[in-house]
């Protein structure tokens, strides 16, 4: 009975307030015809208790809901930790359970049981990593395919035939004025001429044979000077704020290419203008290597200057890919323990959330040998904690996402505001870059951006040709000590006759 009453209690004490209420109405309405003021009393005295109970019922309800849409928040987040880990957890076991039953009837091997097994279970995994790659770049490849079959597509599309009747009534604006005398009458011409601009681009309408050549153009042009020596490295600092102090270096791809048709001769390219025709021939990599060189080649030179600063430079995504890229910078670095900390790469946020399991062992492999950012970010949803568990010291952010995001872009897990303690307690550090603007810099300081990078506080500069020239005696091999048979033989000498005959007895 308690719990019945109790489930029910604000629907009885709702009756019983009409009841009494109704009551009171039943009393007071005698008493209203003998005395009105008192009755009005009365019923603003009643009204007023309903109105009360009425708006404590309301606010807790309210808090009710507001408490349960918490809970319900708590427990999605909950559910979709878990469905990751139970995800994490399947695959783990599928893969143990399919390593498992690669191994099984290598254990009944007759000869060396232990040895031949540990050899096949060591070729199971190699030939797992080798499909996860070649999975991972065969939908790299469908991705670049899907992009130039939109790219041929918009190509070959036939450009919706101009409207013929636009230029009539531009003809008639022009020559109505005339007919008007007074001078005043002649603005409206003015008016019409931003018309008969809007119609005049016609280059739009080009052939597209002309087009795909200049195109084929500028692609040969760009490869034949990345196969030369059109590659160039510039740095561009990173700065403190508000002391704007330089920190770090970032290594940027510059290419120098030779004229063509559209291009002026000893033109120099961002990686905008020919990342795309590198991805397109699969030459990113090779990109990637030659300028991993030249980075540590600076790391190298700022070393020996006594300098504490690291250089960083952003690897395609296309690299992660590549069958021993990653081993080959661990080696690159572990060779010259001096350059242990001061050569950074940078991953873009697709990269991140796209890592397979070699991929992460390698990268973990990295700490303490050479530092990883996270950059070109597409969004602002950020997991600090598992950045932090991959190692990631820096997440890079741009400008105009940070304090101009778009709609897209706004819709984050994060407000701005506690983006840079959220990524303190988790031990990165943010970078704001492509800051062009010295009006930001305030938005920043109000943000407590630790570090800055943007041509606000040094644009990306060469770096000098004897900074890359590799110094002869750090890699030239010590020559061997010549043998006595490669020595060379003395010049004659005169010699007396009596030491000659002397000799010869």
């Amino acid at each position: 009975m308690p719990r019945i009453v109790g489930r029910r209690r604000g629907l009885l004490i709702l009756s019983l307030l009409g009841l009494v209420s109704l009551l009171g109405l039943g009393a007071l309405a005698p008493a209203s015809l003998y005395a009105p003021l008192a009755g009005a009393f009365g019923l603003a005295l009643v009204s007023g208790l309903g109105g009360v109970l009425a708006y404590r019922r309301s606010e807790a309800l309210s808090g009710r809901f507001e408490a349960l849409s918490g809970e319900v928040e708590v427990m999605s987040q909950r559910l979709q930790r878990i469905e990751a880990v139970t995800r994490l957890i399947a695959e783990q076991q599928m893969r143990a359970h399919l390593r498992t039953e690669e191994a099984a009837p290598v254990v009944s091997a007759p000869v060396q049981p232990d040895e031949t097994t540990a050899a096949l279970v060591v070729g199971v995994e190699e030939v797992t990593a080798e499909i996860g790659l070649l999975s991972g770049i065969v939908r790299e490849l469908a991705a670049v395919v899907a992009a130039q079959d939109g790219e041929i597509t918009v190509l070959k599309a036939t450009p919706p035939p101009p409207p013929t009747p636009a230029p009539v009534p531009v003809a008639v604006a022009v020559v109505a004025p005339p007919q008007a005398e007074p001078t005043v009458e002649a603005q409206p011409p003015r008016a019409a001429a931003p018309q008969a601009r809007a119609w005049t681009p016609r280059v739009l309408d080009a052939d597209p044979a002309a087009t795909a050549a200049r195109e084929a153009a500028h692609e040969r042009a760009v490869l034949a000077a990345f196969d030369a020596s059109g590659l160039e490295i510039h740095l561009q600092p990173l700065v403190s704020l508000p002391q704007r102090k330089v920190v770090s270096y970032e290594a940027v791809a510059r290419l120098r290419i030779a004229g063509t048709d559209d291009v002026a001769s000893s033109t120099l390219l961002t990686p905008d203008a020919f990342l795309t025709v590198l991805e397109r021939h699969g030459r990113t990599t090779d990109l990637d290597r030659r300028m991993l060189q030249r980075a540590a080649t600076v790391a190298r030179h700022l070393a020996g200057r006594g300098s504490q600063t690291s250089v960083a430079y952003g690897l395609s995504p296309l690299s992660l890919f590549e069958p021993g890229f990653l081993r080959s910078l661990s080696r690159l670095v572990s060779d010259e323990p001096d350059l242990a900390g001061r050569l950074v790469v940078a991953l873009p946020q697709t990269s991140w959330r796209n890592l397979d399991a070699e991929q992460s062992g390698l990268l973990a492999g990295l700490r303490g040998l050479v530092g990883v950012i996270l950059d070109r970010p597409v969004d602002l949803n950020l997991d600090p904690s598992t950045l932090a568990d991959h190692g990631v010291s820096q997440v890079k952010v741009p400008a105009d996402m940070l304090l101009r995001p778009s709609a897209h872009e706004a819709m984050t897990d994060i407000v701005v505001e506690d983006l840079v303690p959220a990524l303190n307690r988790a031990g990165i550090q943010l970078v704001v870059t492509r800051v062009e603007r010295e009006t930001d810099v305030p938005d920043l300081l109000d943000l407590n951006v630790p570090l800055a990078q943007g041509t606000v506080f040094a644009p990306a500069r060469a770096v000098r040709a004897e900074v890359l020239a590799t110094p002869a005696p750090e890699l030239r091999p010590p020559a061997p000590p010549a043998s006595a048979s490669d020595d060379p033989e003395p010049p004659p000498q005169r010699r007396p006759f009596r030491d000659f005959l002397r000799r010869a007895g």
